[in-house]
C-alpha cells in the first residue's frame, strides 16, 4: 500500500473521524497526511481537543490481516470504487473486498426481508434471485438469516453481492460460514470494518446503507414495520434509488413492512420482471452516468462571529443542516467548516438523515 493510501486509512480509522468528515478533510487538504497534521488546530478553533490519530503499527497490522484473508481495501474516489456507491453523502471511504468487484460495477437490485421469513417468502426470494442472476442483474444482500440467505442462494450462479456488518474473517450468522464463503469465491463479498470486528447493533445499520448504495433499487420481501429491511428501503428512497416491496397477508405481521411501503408509493413486485421494468431505462441513450461526490467545493474559512451564530443555533436536538444554513444566514462552506471544527473537538454528533447536535 503506499504512503497516501496508508495515510487516508489511518485519517478513517482515527476515533471520531466518520464518512462525512473524512471527505471533507479530504476535501479541505487534498491529501491524507496534510488532514492528520491539521486535526490539533482543527479542534482548537472547535472548542475542544483533537482526536488522538490512529497507531501507525495498528493499521499495518490491519493491512496484513486483509492480505493474509485474500481480501484487499478499495478505496473511495479509486476507479473500483463502486460508482453508485459513491454517490453517497456517506459513502464509506474504504471497503474490505473479496471476489469480483465487477459485480459492484453493474448495479443490480437489493433484495432484502425478515430473518424469521416464511418458507412460502424464502421460496419466493430465493425465485426472484434466481431469475435476476439469470437476467446479469447482481443481487445484493446482507447474509443474514430468512431473506437475505435465500436471496444469495438463488443468485449464487449468476452474481450476488454479500454486505457484512462484521469484520470479512467473521461469518454471522454462524450457520451461514459456508454461505459467506461461497459468495466470496463466486461472487463479492464486502465489509466496512476491519477484520476481527465482531458484529455488534451499531454496525447493521451502516451495512444497510451499503446495501442500498451499491443497487439501482431496492426490493422487500416480508417486513416487520420496525426492521433493518425498512431502514435499508428508506436509505435507497432517500439516495433517490427505487423503492419495491412484495405485498403479504394482511394477518401476516411480517407482511406488515411491506405493505406498509406499497401504502406509502413502493412499486408493488410479483415477479423479477417487475423489478427490471423499474431499474431497465426505456432508452439506454437516456441513462445518466453516476456523479461521485467524492469531492466537494473546498470549505472556506470562518469567522469567530460565524462560530457563535451557528453554535448558538445547535443544541442537544438534531437539526438538519440545511436548516442550520437557511436560519445562520451564512454560506453552506462556512457552516460545513465550523460543524468540522465542533465534531473533531468532540463537541458535535452526526445522526441519520444529515441532522447534527450538540454532544
Amino acid at each position: 500500500m503506499t504512503d497516501a493510501r496508508f495515510a487516508q486509512l489511518r485519517l478513517l480509522r482515527t476515533h471520531g473521524i466518520g464518512p462525512v468528515t473524512w471527505r471533507q478533510l479530504m476535501a479541505r487538504f487534498g491529501e491524507a497526511q496534510a488532514a492528520l497534521d491539521a486535526l490539533p488546530h482543527l479542534a482548537r478553533r472547535g472548542g475542544g481537543e483533537a482526536p488522538r490519530a490512529a497507531d501507525p503499527a495498528g493499521i499495518a497490522r490491519e493491512i496484513e490481516a486483509v492480505a493474509r484473508l485474500g481480501a484487499r481495501h478499495v478505496l473511495l474516489g479509486e476507479p473500483d470504487y463502486p460508482a453508485l456507491l459513491a454517490e453517497l453523502d456517506t459513502a464509506p471511504p474504504a471497503l474490505i473486498i473479496r471476489g469480483d468487484m465487477g459485480l459492484a460495477q453493474r448495479g443490480g437490485v437489493a433484495l432484502v426481508g425478515a430473518r424469521n421469513a416464511s418458507a412460502a417468502s424464502c421460496r419466493f426470494a430465493r425465485g426472484l434471485a434466481q431469475d435476476l442472476a439469470a437476467q446479469r442483474v447482481p443481487v445484493t444482500s446482507g447474509l443474514a438469516r430468512g431473506i437475505d440467505t435465500a436471496a444469495h442462494i438463488g443468485a449464487l450462479e449468476g452474481g450476488t453481492i454479500g454486505v457484512i456488518a462484521s469484520g470479512i474473517d467473521i461469518a454471522f450468522p454462524p450457520e451461514n460460514a459456508r454461505l459467506q464463503e461461497e459468495v466470496a469465491t463466486r461472487g463479492l463479498l464486502i465489509a466496512e470494518q476491519p477484520p476481527g470486528t465482531q458484529p455488534l447493533a451499531r454496525h447493521f445499520p451502516s451495512r444497510n446503507r451499503i446495501i442500498a448504495g451499491l443497487a439501482q433499487g431496492t426490493v422487500v420481501v416480508e417486513a416487520a414495520p420496525r426492521s433493518g429491511s425498512l431502514i435499508t428501503a428508506r436509505l435507497a428512497g432517500e439516495a433517490g434509488r427505487e423503492v419495491m416491496a412484495v405485498p403479504g397477508h394482511p394477518a401476516d405481521p411480517r407482511a406488515q413492512g411491506c405493505n406498509m411501503l406499497i401504502r406509502e408509493g413502493a412499486t408493488l413486485i410479483q415477479s423479477a420482471g417487475d423489478i427490471l421494468e423499474q431499474i431497465r431505462p426505456i432508452d439506454a441513450r437516456m441513462v445518466r452516468a453516476p456523479e461521485s461526490r467524492y469531492a466537494p467545493p473546498p470549505p472556506q474559512e470562518a469567522s469567530d462571529g460565524d462560530r457563535q451564530r451557528v453554535s448558538d443555533l445547535l443544541g442537544p436536538v438534531a437539526v438538519t443542516v440545511d436548516e442550520l444554513i437557511r436560519q445562520s444566514g451564512r454560506p453552506s462552506a462556512i457552516v460545513q467548516t465550523i460543524l468540522l471544527e465542533l465534531e473533531l473537538a468532540g463537541r458535535l454528533e452526526r445522526h441519520a438523515g444529515g441532522r447534527v447536535a450538540l454532544t
